[in-house]
């Protein structure tokens, strides 16, 4: 036979096909959690995560991962939907906990997505995309935003609870309906009220700081936000070895932590040696391990996709003077934080270990968003996704092993991305260029929106990550051809209604690029 028939006879046959792959699958979403506070990821950082390093030690690290949005809610929305959330109604800013459904009716979830190939799925946790709780006759929530102190008490807290995680494919929910920091005070079990909040509480937004509380409003007897992490940790422990072997589950677990209140329990008070925040990032890191020992425990390990990420990067909450003063900062070297438009808002650390899947202390500067786990769980489970779902998501599939060579080259990948901070400012990133456009930070950090100093600054920003990481240097007047293609880059993502690659989508909620 010669090589040249060889090729051609080769080509001629059909592509392998694989069985679907049903894996457990357990997210869990730290909840302000930095990149730099990950101690596999930032070399001079000061705080111990050894059960995060542990998991990247057995896995994959990725680098270049991205959040949704600098802050929760939108986040949230994009983490469960495959889409960005300024798509929908929320353009700006964050949900209330009394905040009616954000996610659309008949919008397809990663939930509704595995169960309707077999999986039993459960949420435990922080929720923060909006459930619709029964207002009292004449009364009133805010339905983009957070609710007013007023309107604390405008709902009927005896009534079930419609349009939350068991309606968007979530088989158990247990959890809190939004932030800690946010009423109420009290853990909702699939669509009801555990107990019902009879009292009134506030709590400190930091261990040992007088100044600074959480918002005063309807508590539980006895509920205690020092409690909510043990609380949801063993919930997920739980849940993971009640599990049986024959069916598949999926796990999505939004922990609370280390967003405020900066609750350490005792035995991690002063543990760091840093300040609470850093405690509390090592708590955290111990209830990942937790949860990531009962996948072991229950058998379950060598069929379990686990990953582990943050919703956006860390607060300033979290006292960033006193830790950068000691040598370690939550953002690492990126500039901003959380809510910014800038990396440090929405560049997330990104661990996933899948034993026999992908190999041991990988690393990967794949460009990925929290958007494109839809279409990575849909791909190993040979699920098809219809047009009108994860508009905005990429698989990364191909990382572990799953994806014929052949069908890699056809397979659509991402090359850009959308950035969105807390006030609505828009970016896109290419390659190592990214354009905000915007003059300021389009979050808390300087320059702030509508400042004297962003008065004064170019329009736009573009900056060079392959050479300025940190985004120094705004090359806006240098590279007018570069600021013009990545402006039309935005423009199609947005009017197509998607960046996944399929037909053109309709714009119920008109986009406005500059807030």
């Amino acid at each position: 036979m010669s090589l040249a028939f060889l090729i051609v006879w080769i080509c001629a046959q059909p592509l392998p096909t694989t069985a679907p792959v049903r894996p457990n699958i357990v997210v869990i979403l730290c909840d302000d959690l930095g990149f730099g506070d990950v101690s596999c990821l930032n070399p001079k950082g000061k705080i111990p995560t050894p059960q995060m390093d542990k998991i990247a030690g057995e896995g994959m690290v990725f680098t270049d991962a991205h959040s949704g949005s600098a802050v929760c809610s939108p986040t949230r929305y994009g983490l469960l939907c495959g889409r960005y959330a300024w798509r929908g109604k929320l353009k700006s800013g964050v949900l209330g906990g009394l905040s009616p459904r954000l996610i659309e009716p008949g919008r397809l979830t990663i939930a509704q997505l595995l169960k309707d190939k077999g999986y039993q799925t459960a949420a435990i946790g922080k929720w923060h995309v909006g459930m619709d709780w029964e207002k009292l006759p004449g009364k009133k929530v805010t339905e983009l935003g957070i609710e007013s102190p007023g309107q604390n008490r405008n709902v009927d807290y005896t009534k079930t609870i419609k349009n939350g995680p068991n309606s968007l494919g979530f088989d158990y929910f247990f959890g809190i309906s939004a932030s800690l920091d946010m009423v109420p005070y009290a853990y909702i079990e699939n669509d009801r009220l555990k107990e019902q909040p009879t009292g009134e509480a506030e709590f400190a937004m930091m261990l040992g700081k007088t100044k600074g509380k959480t918002r005063k409003g309807p508590a539980s007897p006895g509920f205690d936000a020092a409690k909510v992490l043990p609380d949801l940790t063993g919930k997920a422990v739980e849940y993971i070895g009640s599990r049986s072997k024959d069916t598949p589950f999926f796990l999505y677990l939004p922990l609370a932590s280390p967003h405020t209140p900066v609750l350490p329990t005792d035995p991690f008070q002063g543990k760091s040696g840093l300040n609470p925040y850093a405690d509390f990032v090592m708590e955290t890191d111990e209830a990942i391990g937790k949860v990531a020992n009962a996948v072991e425990k229950a058998g379950f390990a060598d069929n379990t996709l686990f990953l582990v990420t943050s919703d956006n990067g860390c607060s300033p909450m979290a006292d960033l003077p006193a830790l950068l003063v000691k040598g370690h900062n939550p953002n690492y070297h990126f500039r901003g934080h959380k809510a910014d438009i800038f990396e440090g808002g929405h560049r997330v650390p990104f661990l996933v270990r899948w034993p026999g899947k992908i190999a041991k202390g990988k690393s990967s500067d794949r460009l990925v968003c929290l958007t494109d786990l839809m279409s990575t769980f849909a791909e190993i489970t040979k699920s098809s996704l219809p047009d009108n779902a994860a508009e905005d998501s990429f698989s990364f599939a191909d990382l572990f092993g799953l994806i014929h060579p052949i069908e890699k080259r056809e397979r659509p990948r991402r090359e850009s991305i959308v950035h969105h901070s807390i006030n609505g400012s828009f970016a896109i990133r290419r390659g190592s260029w990214k354009l905000c456009l915007c003059p300021d930070s389009g979050g808390w950090s300087a320059p702030q929106p509508r400042s004297a100093i962003a008065k004064n600054l170019p329009p736009s920003q573009l900056f060079d990550l392959s050479r300025d990481i940190g985004e120094k240097w705004n090359l806006f007047g240098d590279d007018p051809a570069k600021v013009a293609a990545l402006e039309k880059e935005l423009g199609e993502i947005v009017a197509n209604g998607r960046s996944r690659p399929g037909p053109r989508q309709p714009i119920w909620e008109p986009v406005n690029l500059r807030p």
